[in-house]
């Protein structure tokens, strides 16, 4: 079957991945665990679960993002011979763990969450069953990579949702910690609901579209600024975005913008895709101000496009203020997450099998309550009211439960057990989020293409409440246990803190 454009593309930036070697992109620890686990004989099969414990930037969820490029760094997992050299070059690792590792291939199973779903904390994004060794090697890239894409479409989400439909256009790229680091942020970005982005290989890489206008410079290069702007209208007729503030926005700007579009119009050229950019001066004022311009001069199809240090606050009090600005381009604060520079994505050992292939629940404790585990092979429900559609909770459970939905459905806290809902049967339908990725070493998952992802992340965002998606106080939904899970942990604390009193 021939490939299409975007994923013939995608198979490019995958094969410079690849060139680039990632199976060393861990810790040096996983590595003498590795060790450690081989010199004493340890195959045991494990679980160990992907989570995040708190929402970036005060968010009321997330959007999981970083599959795919888990999916392939999987697949293509395997020590060079460069590799085995270098680690021989640390004295630290016996050769025939060396040489183990010469043709060390994953073999485990993968669960997660699909690109682009609405997630909360504390539920598995990711769930590995595999050999202690082979779980325990990929925990860093796994975060590395999940940890990031989520935070950046998060933020994007939060962008978008800020600006009320209009276009947000990411265009961070200078700013972004890195090549890879811009390149899978535009891509995170577009995938939490940009329109695209202004990173040229991003739009390459993964078939999304590229925007842009020009800068000051080109302006400035020319002997006035009208001339500039004629130059670039006849050259970009059909994306003609004029940066007007240059020099004085409304007096110099806007009137020399209008001139050329009012000449393009004489001439017989059709309109589209036009309009004036601004990136400095108080924007609420200046836009209100260049739209009544605009229309006064008959162009009331011109767009009118912001950047300047925006994120989802400044956008959102804009638009309290009656700004007329219909598209934003957010740059700095978006490909950084400038408030919230990190996902806080964690892995944890859930369960260990015994010799009758059973999983014996793990525990981690801590003295923060909200570091405590949740132990077990683990599934996640969620919960949606039948008649909007909206998501009423999630449910965490264990991976052999069931449920009914004709039944009524009993919710509690987990850790004030006392709230409690009931929703009656019939009123609600589940769904089950994780699905399967690898199974015993082999893919059995196909990544969709990002704007496939973009537009299922859309109707994820739509199964959101209002008050779940405000930036203040917003609220919560809520990941409650099972009653069959909860009793399962509460017996796992009790046998620990027996034990602990016996030693």
């Amino acid at each position: 079957m021939k490939l299409r454009t975007g994923e013939s593309r995608q198979h490019r930036f995958r094969k410079h991945m690849r060139s680039q070697n990632l199976t060393l992109l861990t810790d040096l620890y996983e590595i003498t665990m590795m060790q450690g686990y081989f010199k004493t004989g340890n195959k045991d099969i494990v679980i160990f679960d992907a989570f995040y414990r708190m929402n970036p930037s005060g968010s009321g969820y997330s959007i999981a993002c970083g599959l795919d490029q888990v999916v392939d760094y999987i697949k293509n997992l395997q020590f060079t011979t460069d590799d085995i050299r270098y680690l021989e070059s640390l004295h630290m690792f016996d050769d025939d763990f060396l040489k183990y590792l010469s043709t060390f291939r994953f073999s485990g199973s993968i669960y997660a969450i699909p690109e682009g779903t609405v997630v909360f904390p504390r539920e598995p994004l990711l769930k590995v069953i595999a050999p202690i060794m082979e779980a325990q090697l990929i925990e860093t890239a796994i975060l590395n990579m999940i940890n990031h894409q989520s935070l950046i479409a998060t933020k994007a989400a939060r962008v978008c949702y800020a600006a009320q439909g209009d276009g947000v256009m990411e265009f961070g790229l200078r700013r972004a910690q890195g090549p890879d680091s811009g390149i899978l942020g535009a891509r995170a970005a577009v995938i939490g609901g940009c329109r695209g982005t202004s990173n040229v290989l991003a739009g390459q890489t993964f078939n999304i579209p590229v925007l842009g206008t020009h800068a000051h410079s080109w302006i400035m290069s020319f002997p006035d600024e009208y001339t500039a702007f004629k130059t670039y209208a006849e050259l970009y007729p059909d994306a003609c975005t004029l940066l007007v503030d240059t020099y004085d926005t409304l007096k110099s700007g806007l009137p020399n913008a209008i001139r050329v579009f009012r000449e393009m119009r004489e001439s017989g050229r059709e309109l589209k895709n036009y309009g004036i950019r601004m990136d400095s001066g108080d924007l609420a004022y200046l836009s209100k101000k260049a739209r009544r311009m605009l229309d006064d001069a008959g162009f009331t199809d011109a767009v009118i496009s912001a950047s300047n240090d925006l994120d989802e606050y400044l956008i959102q009090d804009l638009k309290i203020q009656g700004a007329k600005i219909t598209s934003w381009g957010v740059g700095t604060s978006l490909i950084t997450s400038k408030d919230w520079p990190a996902f806080g994505g964690v892995y944890k050992l859930a369960a260990i099998q015994d010799e009758d292939g059973q999983f014996v629940p793990k525990i981690k404790l801590s003295e923060n309550t909200e570091k405590v585990t949740n132990p077990g092979d683990k599934e996640i429900y969620r919960i949606y009211d039948k008649a909007s559609g909206k998501i009423r909770a999630d449910l965490i459970c264990l991976a052999d439960e069931s449920f009914d939905e004709s039944q009524d459905m009993v919710l509690f806290d987990p850790n004030e057990t006392w709230k409690r809902t009931r929703i009656p049967g019939g009123t609600y339908t589940m769904r089950r989020l994780l699905v399967p990725v690898f199974d015993e070493g082999k893919c059995v998952y196909t990544s969709p293409t990002v704007l496939e992802i973009q537009k299922y992340c859309t109707e994820e965002k739509a199964t959101l409440w209002d008050e779940n998606m405000r930036f203040v106080n917003p609220a919560k939904v809520y990941v409650d246990l099972s009653d069959k899970l909860y009793h399962m942990k509460q017996k796992v604390l009790n046998e620990l803190s027996a034990a602990k009193y016996r030693a």
